[in-house]
């Protein structure tokens, strides 16, 4: 991924909790019937021979592209945060040209098939216990019954990713002056679709600022 320095991001811990918090992901491989990707939800453990994490998630059997890991392909996933485009009538200096905010985390591994359905239900407990809210209702997993959740399990594969490399990118405007960034978020917390991408901005800045006086 392309990636000027101003806007790398190096701290694996930052980019392990964006990763949670943007945890719905896309999945890329190439196999012999070509490139394919899948949207799927991502769940992040720490560990992996590398100690930059494992992160786990499951796929439908008919889908083709878990058939690419069968030897233990590697794959791509792409994790992304909020995005806007960003108008030069928003900063202070306008001797510029418009450009796109956006947060972008690219994970590398590969990946490994889980196959035994006990597994896939230890899986499908662990997301669904991330994602389903208490408060939301009565329903749960463990209360359905058997006979309807044994067909699930089989007809899906888990994946197990022991991360590689981890490439990540915050591009908000780190390159222009406090004038310029005051301005830009202002506009973005306008609009209720790019609101998240000023909050991001004020996260960075007050992340930025606590660096400097811890340094």
């Amino acid at each position: 991924m392309y990636t000027p320095a101003s806007y790398r991001e190096q701290d694996t811990a930052f980019l392990h909790d964006l990763m949670r918090e943007w945890s719905f992901a896309t999945i890329v491989s190439h196999g012999q019937d070509g490139l394919l990707a899948t949207h799927l939800p991502f769940l992040l453990a720490p560990g992996g021979h590398k100690d930059l994490g494992i992160l786990t998630s499951h796929i439908a059997r008919n889908n083709a592209q878990w058939r690419h890991f069968e030897a233990g392909g590697e794959a791509l996933i792409i994790f992304q945060g909020p995005n806007a485009f960003v108008s030069v009538n928003w900063y202070d200096m306008q001797r510029t040209f418009p450009t796109w905010n956006y947060g972008a985390i690219h994970v590398y591994g590969k990946v490994r098939l889980n196959q035994d359905p006990e597994i896939n239900r230890k899986i499908l407990e662990k997301t669904i216990a991330r994602y389903e809210r208490p408060q939301d209702g009565d329903w749960s997993f463990e209360t359905m019954p058997e006979e309807m959740i044994a067909p699930r399990l089989r007809a899906i594969v888990g994946l197990e990713i022991e991360i590689d490399r981890i490439e990540g990118k915050l591009k908000f405007n780190q390159d222009k002056s406090e004038a310029d960034r005051k301005g830009v978020r202002a506009a973005l917390a306008r609009d209720v679709a790019t609101a998240p991408s000023a909050d991001f901005m004020e996260r960075l800045g007050a992340r930025s600022q606590g660096e400097d006086d811890d340094a």
